[in-house]
């Protein structure tokens, strides 16, 4: 039980808090923030940080340090005053995802030089932290991501009871299995981290102003910006929005989180005898998913936001440095889609947000599966035409706002959604519909492709810098990727070149309004005569595939399928049961196929007229877990597993689809050069290992010689060999067939072979073989 008369549960960050440096501090014990108003305006700027929190201050030290002139700070009113200023200031090593684990290692590398850098005090602590496990499914997660862990910096360990008990004796142990230890997780004051990194900003030449509240923001035709305030206006090169809600405090509602605060003295026994002095409940930004968003937005030049941070603190100092490398080289250090600002859409209305913001907070921990499917706020307003048509027969996933079958199940078997870290109850309807597919026809919803129309008279040249393959000639498509100046892979889309100088690019969902941000600022920035639309919202996308798919489809059309006729990767206009589609000859299944882009208000009846047509070849439905396992079996590698910012596309086994030697001169292709003249150090390689019931999912750690060597990248159950299969990076010296290595999985390293590849031969490949062996026949 509670004290009588207790009032406090936690000071985050609260004025006169020991962190506080003396500077900052009053006779009364509360601090005398330092005044901007002495410092000099400036009428011009590079870049203009909005917002004074510590993201914001963090990106003003940044981009100061590392040499860039005029860097202007505006807070509407004092450093801090947002979120930061009552926050718990946690710095974790610890996270869950593969990429913001970068992010956290840097700021608490920076944190803990910080005050030797700037001569201001910061609060920092690192007594290190234990999770704790006191279910057999939080190990088998504590394991999950220990098989992460192997391949970065950060020191983490599994560590047993008695070991828990000695770090916190305070622990009540009955319940408790195994705890997942950080040595150098700890806690920070956040008023005293901004402060020092205000101190540094102001050292590099950063202008920090506030009270400067920003009341309007005018873009202009050049792509600079006018930043009015009450003290005038700032013309600048680029905005970065870094603003949060201000320092305003709910009333105190401890009844909300009793349940929680009495757990936590079952845990903690003697925090039953603590008083509480005092409550805050203080709003923090949460974005849908959770995650900030970080980087140049879509649609509006040389705008760049920072902001939706639930976990400021610990994000502020890598995301600061980011953000930094980003502006002054033109391309992100490292891969970080997941906080890309351009994830959502028009689809993302209020009221989804609000659902979805608080079932992540209310998610906060629990237990983190792979292949996880959240469901509030679903589905949004981005339904395809086949929702209503397939939602009843299958299990839907997710995907930049659309609902797309991840597996169908059959009268009989179990339809829940069943999340484990082993084998659930989708193993055996995928593993049908891979057969179907494999031997039959099978159809699927590809309707969440993002899609762009590009079309004038310097489409091609645009589309010849941009891509490092050439460009298809009318008629037909091809893979292209686009590279960064750095020779990186930024994104892979198929271009299909429908009629002379009109183009029909698709990517994946979740790329899609990160690969037209590229392409719109390339065009922009080369002064090229194009239009480019995004018409993902006004079609969808049936994917037919499978040795049948040819003999359904020829029912409904008189435009002759036939192999000669309708080649590999050639592109028709055409109609299907009357419906005009856009067919492509191309399939991610390795399989004979087709995609038919359509009016997305066609979908469910060129759906039905498919279905219909295949009844005697025994037509069925597939879904993305079984389009996964047929384009591993075939090497077909994904954009965002094996290969994105972080890989060259070389090291990727992309060479087929880089044309060095063509004659334009596309982005990366100087730094691809120099990357093939240096020779690579490490090669991605498919591999196979005999498990028990576990599958690669991507990530975990690659062992040799009881050292981590690299890393899988994806992976999953094959059906045709009956084994584990995964893409991974490991050394070159380790890349060659028969090389024998180890799989990290759930706390076991499993035997695994790297195998030449494919695993199993495309369509075309084993129709080239067949064409071959008629001709070698007397």
């Amino acid at each position: 039980m509670l004290r009588p008369g207790a009032q406090r549960l936690w000071s985050r960050g609260l004025r006169g808090s020991p962190g506080l440096p003396r500077s900052v501090r009053g006779r009364e014990g509360e601090e005398k923030l330092p005044s901007s108003t002495e410092a000099k305006w400036k009428d011009t700027a590079e870049t203009v940080v909005i917002g004074g929190g510590c993201v914001g201050v963090s990106l003003a030290y940044h981009l100061a340090k590392a040499g860039m002139k005029d860097v202007v700070l505006l807070e509407k009113s004092e450093l801090t005053a947002g979120s930061t200023w009552h926050a718990a200031g946690l710095t974790t090593y610890f996270h869950p995802g593969i990429n913001l684990k970068k992010i956290h290692y840097y700021s608490i590398k920076l944190y803990e030089k910080l005050e030797e850098e700037t001569g201001q005090m910061v609060g920092f602590h690192q007594p290190g932290s234990i999770r704790i496990a006191t279910t057999p499914v939080r190990v088998d997660e504590f394991k999950y991501q220990m098989t992460r862990t192997g391949w970065h910096a950060t020191e983490q360990y599994i560590i047993e009871p008695e070991k828990i008990q000695e770090l916190f004796p305070l622990l009540n142990m009955n319940k408790i299995l195994a705890g997942l230890y950080n040595p150098g997780d700890g806690h920070i004051d956040p008023y005293s981290l901004t402060m020092a990194l205000a101190a540094g900003a102001r050292k590099y030449g950063a202008l920090l102003k506030y009270p400067a509240p920003v009341t309007a923001l005018n873009p202009r035709p050049d792509g600079t910006w006018d930043v009015e305030t009450p003290q005038g206006s700032v013309r600048a090169n680029r905005i970065v929005n870094a603003a949060g809600f201000g320092k305003e405090l709910f009333e105190s509602d401890l009844d909300r989180i009793m349940d929680h605060v009495e757990a936590a003295m079952e845990m903690v026994p003697v925090l039953k005898k603590a008083d509480i002095i005092n409550i805050v409940n203080g709003p923090i930004t949460y974005s849908p998913d959770i995650l900030p968003m970080v980087g140049p937005h879509q649609g509006v030049r040389n705008y760049w936001v920072a902001i939706g941070f639930g976990y400021g603190i610990i994000h502020a100092g890598g995301v600061g440095k980011y953000l930094s490398d980003w502006i002054l080289q033109g391309e992100p250090p490292f891969d970080l889609i997941e906080l890309d600002p351009n994830r959502y859409g028009k689809w993302t209305t209020p009221q989804y947000t609000e659902a979805k913001a608080r079932e992540s907070y209310g998610f906060n921990n629990i237990v983190g599966y792979p292949k996880e499917e959240r469901f509030a706020g679903r589905p949004t307003q981005r339904i395809g035409g086949l929702y209503k048509t397939l939602e009843s027969k299958c299990s839907m996933g997710f995907h930049a706002g659309w609902e797309q079958p991840h597996w169908f199940y059959k009268p009989g078997q179990d339809p829940q959604y069943k999340p484990s870290f082993y084998r659930t109850n989708w193993f055996e309807p995928v593993g049908s519909e891979y057969k179907q597919v494999m031997q039959r026809v099978g159809v699927i919803d590809l309707s969440p492709f993002g899609k762009f129309n590009i079309k004038g008279q310097d489409s091609i040249r645009l589309l010849d810098h941009l891509f490092a393959n050439v460009i298809p000639k009318v008629g037909f498509t091809n893979i292209n990727h686009m590279l960064t100046p750095k020779g990186q892979v930024y994104a892979e889309l198929t271009v299909s070149h429908q009629s002379p100088g009109e183009f029909l690019l698709i990517t994946g969902s979740g790329s899609e309004l990160h690969d037209l941000r590229w392409i719109e600022e390339a065009a922009v920035k080369g002064g090229y005569d194009v239009q480019i639309k995004n018409i993902t919202d006004e079609l969808g996308v049936l994917g037919v595939a499978g040795p049948l798919a040819r003999k359904v489809l020829q029912k409904l059309t008189s435009e002759d399928l036939s192999d000669d006729v309708f080649k590999f990767l050639q592109t028709k206009s055409l109609k299907m049961s009357s419906i005009p589609v856009t067919a492509i000859r191309i399939s991610y299944t390795g399989e004979l196929g087709w995609e038919l882009y359509h009016s997305r208000e066609d979908s469910a009846a060129l759906y039905d007229a498919v279905m219909d047509a295949g009844q005697e070849e025994g037509i069925d439905n597939f879904g993305t877990y079984a389009m996964n396992v047929l384009r591993l079996e075939k090497a077909f590698r994904a954009w965002g597993s094996e290969m994105n910012c972080d890989t060259n596309p070389l090291e990727a086994g992309l060479e087929y689809f880089v044309k060095l030697n063509k004659p334009a001169d596309f982005i990366g292709k100087q730094a691809l050069k120099q990357i093939k003249a240096k020779g690579l150090r490490r090669r991605l390689v498919c591999l196979t290992l005999a498990t028990e019931d576990v599958d690669p999912e991507g990530n975990e750690s690659i062992w040799y010689k009881g050292k981590v060597v690299g890393n899988t990248t994806s992976g999953s159950y094959s059906y045709s060999i009956q084994k584990s299969l995964a893409f991974a990076y490991v050394p070159l010296e380790l890349s060659q067939v028969g090389q024998q290595v180890e799989v990290e999985l759930l706390g076991k390293n499993y035997p695994a072979t790297i195998i030449q590849e494919p695993l199993v031969l495309t369509e075309p490949a084993r129709n080239r073989l067949q064409k071959n062996d008629r001709k070698d026949k007397p």
